[in-house]
């Protein structure tokens, strides 16, 4: 049994609920690998379980989905991982920990010319981009996409990524900064949804026929306003709610606005197979290698100052991605 230092809460509510403790870590288990983490990937996800919105599964928590670094100890029966090995991981809760044991079946290897710390930043976020684009639809050359917090940390991978795949692409953002910097990752039209009514410039864009498909990680503020934007049968993607839960939604919407498809989807469900997440890092770690996707790492903390990162995320401080370094 060795200790090591992580975040956890005993109660859920606002970044105050954040205890930076010394927790004793055992050997790993069988199916299992210990790892010294390098850096932790910080998500919306996090604040959802901090805050309630999502049920923890007991408490005091240890938090974080996403995090990268290096083997140290191996249980027994794995085979796939050895130590010294650089992996990484999206879906795995108790990421706020500077070691961790963790089961290899969250696991994958990190290819040689991508840093640790970029992993972290990346993958959660990119698996999210890569799954929406490839597998919730397959964005091509024809599609004409809109998608919401264009300046976020899935927003810049899905900008880039989308132009890669030949789209026209629209986002939207909440600052003039933020506008740049999502032009600068693939956009092509970005609006500014505080001073401008998104929905009539993406009428506009698109000369009146709207959009394929609308990717929100908003949720309450930005509906029904993104059923709005759509082509009749297009696609509402709703894959977040940052703003707070989407309420009064009725299937009668979605015929009145010209038969429109819903979907609600989650990367857990589309990475849940082994191969699905070993073919998405892959596809992920392709394009970032490709140098079609740049992964910006614009903001690090030290994980003990958790509360800080979340307290920026949650009043839209930060742009992209963000890392909590142990």
């Amino acid at each position: 049994m060795t200790k090591t230092q992580a975040v956890s809460f005993s109660r859920t509510g606002g970044p105050e609920v954040f205890d930076y403790v010394e927790i004793d870590l055992p050997p790993p288990s069988a199916g299992e690998v210990q790892i010294k983490q390098a850096a932790v990937g910080l998500n919306f996800i996090d604040v959802y379980f901090r805050n309630g919105s999502y049920k923890v599964p007991h408490l005091p928590f240890v938090t974080g989905k996403e995090g990268a670094g290096t083997v140290t100890s191996v249980g027994p029966g794995v085979e796939d991982f050895k130590v010294g090995d650089r992996v990484a991981y999206a879906s795995a809760d108790g990421a706020y920990s500077a070691e961790r044991n963790i089961e290899t079946r969250h696991l994958v290897h990190v290819p040689d010319g991508i840093a640790l710390e970029t992993a972290a930043a990346m993958m959660l976020k990119g698996m999210t981009a890569e799954y929406l684009l490839n597998r919730t639809l397959k964005v091509g050359p024809e599609t004409v996409l809109l998608f919401h917090a264009a300046a976020g940390g899935v927003g810049l991978i899905a900008g880039q990524w989308a132009k890669a795949l030949g789209a026209t692409v629209i986002g939207t953002a909440g600052s003039e900064d933020k506008i740049e910097l999502a032009l600068a990752h693939g956009y092509d039209h970005v609006i500014n949804y505080k001073s401008d009514n998104f929905v009539d410039r993406v009428r506009e864009i698109t000369s009146g026929k709207g959009v394929d498909v609308v990717y929100d990680s908003i949720g309450r503020d930005t509906f029904p306003q993104s059923l709005d934007c759509l082509k009749p049968r297009g696609l509402f993607a709703s894959f977040g709610q940052s703003s707070g839960p989407i309420e009064n939604f009725t299937l009668a919407m979605l015929a009145q606005r010209g038969s429109l498809f819903a979907t609600r989807p989650t990367l857990f469900t589309y990475i849940a197979a082994r191969q699905e997440l070993i073919d998405s890092a892959k596809a992920l770690f392709d394009i970032v290698q490709s140098n079609k996707v740049r992964i910006n790492i614009n903001q690090t903390y030290p994980l003990r100052e958790v509360g800080r990162a979340h307290a920026d995320l949650e009043t839209r401080k930060t742009t992209g991605t963000t890392l909590l370094i142990p």
